[in-house]
């Protein structure tokens, strides 16, 4: 698996974006997704499928819902693309 760089992370994941995870207990930012260990990506994975699963967090907390959805494709991208390499 090669590792990647800030330089390859796209300008508009470079953004301050993060999402309060509870399974890792802190915050984290989108291009942080990039570097982070398999199995705390999983854990993300895990947390931002669940809320995204229960639709009612939808109408509670439009933003964070919408933000775990991000979290939640990228970080299926970047698993994805480490199994392939």
């Amino acid at each position: 698996m090669r590792s990647n760089t800030i330089k390859d992370i796209p300008s508009q994941e470079s953004r301050e974006k993060w999402f309060k995870s509870h399974l890792l207990a802190r915050e984290v930012e989108l291009k942080e997704l990039y570097e982070m260990p398999q199995e705390d990506l999983d854990l993300l994975m895990a947390e931002t499928a669940e809320l995204r699963s229960d639709l009612g967090n939808r109408e509670r907390n439009i933003g964070k819902f919408c933000t775990a959805g991000y979290f939640l494709e990228l970080a299926r991208i970047i698993d994805k693309r480490r199994i392939e390499n």
